[in-house]
């Protein structure tokens, strides 16, 4: 079952903050008590375009299988289910056309006045490949669930900025911006679940430190998480966030082993929402090659699994080639990496989850990967949650979760092996009474020497 952390119960619906600190403390934080009603108000903002789109480096395609594919073996899942039936939705930059998202669904645009199949920032159509990418031969790289279907819906980009609006100068002197907030994403989520979306993907987090708090926008963010999971049945999967990068500037602290059953809520430094509504999202840490949490990775009490989250390779977002580097607004080359890119394999493992057991409830499914994650040897902790995940444990292991029945439709019956024939124990028998009788003459023949051996010692005596 997932591990739930006690919830303070709050007299208002915004973020409890307990202790204000200055910059770089830690204060007590819980989310907002969750309304599924409650929507988010209609964006009418004007965006215009002002940066040019993205770029990556294209990758020959080759036989090889990238390395955290192969860790994580989806191809040892993909004889039983590859994702079929499953609509996936990938909340993000949007999601390029490409021949190996042959099923590619255009859920709509809250940036502009375009589709949801238009990404200027490469990062959605990377996410959407390690997800539902199909194969192809002589290719070693897929997507973890390449019968999947995505759902496209582009809520945020980098290129644009609000009409009017001034650029943001970063310390360089450099333009950046961007579109896309906690109300358009709450949107996006509710548009995804009345579409159909079994599994809704968010590589995408809003930080604030716990002493701002997260602001009264971020309850329409809670409210469209509930719906979708509590409403629609939908798996909601999250980035955990990327330290040190955006907004999330403070590492959230590991926990003490000196305080084991402290509630790690009241040493929270950044919030990092949707992720910290952990009833209703799972939400997902990064992992090096060697099963180590990724330094840029933000922990968190929220933190459920992990997975790969650098070193990837995805489809390139303007050609039919692969990539596994993108360039930034400023030129500069950006490998592939990040909670965002972790984030997909689990949306994958879901759908494959989804697929294989249809009868399980969200909540289910998000407790059976949990289940059968590799746990880190206290269990859990802030940085993996539960551990790291295991597709294919997820997808036969005996997990029953809620007095859900398990479909075992789909195994194969065989009849049972003919009864042994009764041993023939005559031989042993036949030994046993022979050294029994062996014995027995033995013993006798010991007691009846006895009274010869008196009688010839008392012969001897008398000479």
């Amino acid at each position: 079952m997932r591990r739930r952390l006690i919830r303070v119960v709050l007299a208002t619906a915004v973020v409890a903050v307990t202790a204000a600190v200055g910059q770089g403390g830690a204060s007590a934080v819980v989310p907002a008590p969750v309304d599924a009603g409650l929507i988010p108000p209609k964006d009418s903002t004007k965006v215009e375009k002002r940066r040019p789109c993205k770029d990556a480096v294209r990758v020959p395609d080759g036989p090889d299988v990238p390395v955290a594919q192969r860790d994580l073996d989806f191809q040892s899942v993909w004889p039983i289910t590859r994702g079929a039936g499953q609509i996936v939705a990938v909340i993000d930059t949007g999601v390029s056309p490409h021949p190996r998202l042959p099923g590619l669904m255009d859920g709509g645009d809250l940036v502009g006045t375009e589709t949801g199949t238009v990404d200027c920032d490469a990062h959605g159509t990377l996410v959407a490949g390690l997800i539902g990418a199909a194969q192809v031969p002589g290719s070693g790289f897929s997507g973890g669930a390449p019968d999947s279907r995505i759902l496209s819906i582009r809520q945020t980009s980098s290129a644009y900025n609000a009409a009017g609006q001034a650029d943001q100068v970063d310390n360089a002197g450099n333009s950046v911006g961007g579109y896309g907030n906690v109300a358009t994403m709450a949107t996006a989520i509710r548009r995804a679940a009345d579409s159909g979306a079994t599994v809704i993907n968010i590589s995408e987090v809003a930080c604030k430190t716990a002493a701002e708090g997260i602001g009264d926008g971020d309850r329409y963010l809670g409210s469209a998480v509930k719906y979708a999971v509590t409403v629609h049945n939908a798996v909601v999967v999250a980035a955990a966030g990327n330290f040190g990068s955006g907004e999330c500037k403070l590492q959230n602290p590991a926990h003490d082993p000196l305080r084991p059953g402290a509630d790690l809520w009241d040493s929270v430094s950044t919030i990092a929402s949707p992720a910290w509504y952990d009833d209703y999202v799972l939400t997902v840490g990064s992992v090096e090659a060697n099963g180590s949490p990724s330094e840029f990775s933000l922990a968190g009490p929220w933190v459920d699994v992990a997975a790969p989250g650098s070193g990837l390779t995805s489809l390139h977002p303007s050609t039919g080639d692969l990539t596994n580097t993108t360039y930034g607004v400023q030129g500069n080359a950006e490998p592939v990496k990040g909670t965002s890119f972790a984030a997909p394999y689990v949306s994958a493992t879901v759908a494959l989850v989804r697929s294989r057991f249809p009868q399980l409830s969200a909540q289910q499914v998000m407790a059976r990967i949990e289940a059968t994650a590799h746990a880190p040897a206290e269990g859990w902790n802030t940085s993996v949650g539960h551990g790291i995940i295991d597709p294919l444990a997820a997808v036969t292991a005996d997990v029953p979760l809620d007095g859900a029945t398990v479909d075992q439709s789909t195994s194969v019956a065989v009849e049972a092996l003919p009864a042994a024939a009764p041993p023939d124990r005559r031989p042993r028998n036949i030994a046993v009474a022979a050294t029994g009788t062996l014995g027995a003459l033995l013993v006798l023949g010991v007691l009846a020497s006895f009274p010869l051996r008196r009688r010839f010692q008392s012969a001897t005596d008398r000479r």
